[in-house]
């Protein structure tokens, strides 16, 4: 089993951006190609081949090169940097997201597990290897494709699932897609870690509004700033069986006749 580091970003140039970041960061500290190659300890080839795109450093040298040029690694592979170029506030969410995952020893994404008694850690350790190496983990061989991981809820606020359920959530890269009515759970900074039904659209308000299914909970806001990571709920594990079809009652016997009669009056009426 081995832990790998997959980098999700909002801009689809990025590749460019470096160049160009690299060009700019080169002249104005006044070095050569060769000067700054020595100094980051690469060759000479690599530093033109990153100016002109016809590569891209990896994640690991990226860091490098930003600490050498005193930028964070998400303003330097998302922003066009020159000499007007401020920072943006941190907890941008358009900026760059590490997720860590586990594969197997054949190269496949395992689903981690983030127990109730892991979940506060989570917070501080959902991008950090060695704690996802140490997880519980498993596969399941409907979820081929994508990026998953699995948590146990607790309380009562999503009934009819039971506190103890364990979801399995897809992660979501791009939080723009998010579908408005569906269930994910949402990582924060100020909620932890929750399962909710989130209505709205992110990227058109900037806050998320989650939504218990158990209506004795009132709905409530959290803002782009706090979101950490967001999974789309995807299945469910649970030792709770569902209870057998109750007996038809009389009142319940009437309205599905009264919905029958509404279908073929409606029928009827458009021959």
């Amino acid at each position: 089993m081995s832990i790998k580091l997959l980098i999700f970003l909002a801009n689809a140039n990025f590749m460019s951006i470096i160049s160009s970041n690299i060009k700019f960061f080169r002249k104005k500290k006044g070095l050569t190609q060769q000067q700054f190659a020595d100094q980051v300890g690469i060759k000479r080839s690599l530093v033109g081949a990153y100016e002109e795109e016809r590569a891209e450093p990896k994640y690991e040298l990226l860091k490098t090169i930003a600490s050498f040029f005193e930028v964070t690694v998400d303003d330097f592979i998302n922003e066009v940097i020159d000499e007007k170029w401020a920072p943006k506030p941190k907890g941008d969410p358009a900026n760059l997201r590490i997720l860590s995952i586990s594969v197997d020893k054949d190269d496949n994404e395992n689903i981690e597990l983030v127990p109730l008694k892991a979940s506060a850690g989570y917070l501080n350790g959902y991008a950090d290897p060695e704690y996802v190496a140490a997880l519980p983990k498993f596969y399941l061989p409907m979820f081929k494709q994508g990026t998953y991981r699995a948590f146990e809820i607790k309380g009562d606020s999503m009934l009819p699932l039971v506190s103890g359920t364990i979801i399995i959530g897809e992660y979501l890269e791009n939080w723009g897609n998010l579908k408005s009515g569906d269930t994910y759970v949402v990582v924060s900074k100020t909620e932890g870690v929750v399962y909710k039904r989130v209505t709205g659209k992110f990227k058109d308000q900037k806050k998320l509004k989650l939504v218990s299914d158990n209506p004795v909970y009132e709905p409530y806001e959290i803002g782009g700033e706090d979101i950490l990571e967001m999974w789309k709920a995807k299945a469910y594990i649970s030792t709770h069986m569902p209870l057998p079809t109750p007996e038809p009652t009389m009142e319940s016997l009437t309205t599905m006749m009264a919905q029958m009669q509404r279908s073929i009056s409606k029928l009827q009426s458009n021959n």
